[in-house]
This record gives structure tokens, sequence and C-alpha cells, in this order.
């Protein structure tokens, strides 16, 4: 439930320093941030994998509320 909240309504994308078809959403929860790790392509983009982090992670900020 959460990672579908975090997907719709981030309160920043950022595009991973890594590799730039991948984007990482970011949603306060709790004392902590959701982060969904997303791979697009082709249009089309599949979740690699959510975790809690206590900071937002360096990258080129894409999005932000």
């Amino acid at each position: 439930m959460e990672v579908k909240k975090c997907l719709s309504t981030p309160v920043e994308i950022r595009k991973s320093s890594d590799d730039p078809d991948v984007c990482l959403y970011y949603l306060p929860y709790m004392k902590y941030y959701i982060c969904v790790v997303v791979k697009h392509l082709n249009g089309d983009g599949y979740i690699i994998t959510s975790y809690l982090t206590d900071k937002i992670k360096e990258g080129e900020t894409i999005w932000k509320r």
C-alpha cells in the first residue's frame, strides 16, 4: 500500500547516478523515507526494489513537490 502511494504522490523523484533509466521515488514515512526504485524502458516501467532510508540519496532531481 505504501509503495503504491509513494509512486502516485512522491515528494521527490531523482534519477539514479548509476543508471539513467532508473528513477528513485521518495515519500516520507514516520521518521524515514520510503524509496521505490523504478526502471523505465520503452515507455514502460517496473519496480526493482523498495526500502526505508533515513535520507534522500544523491542523484539528479527530476521532480520535486
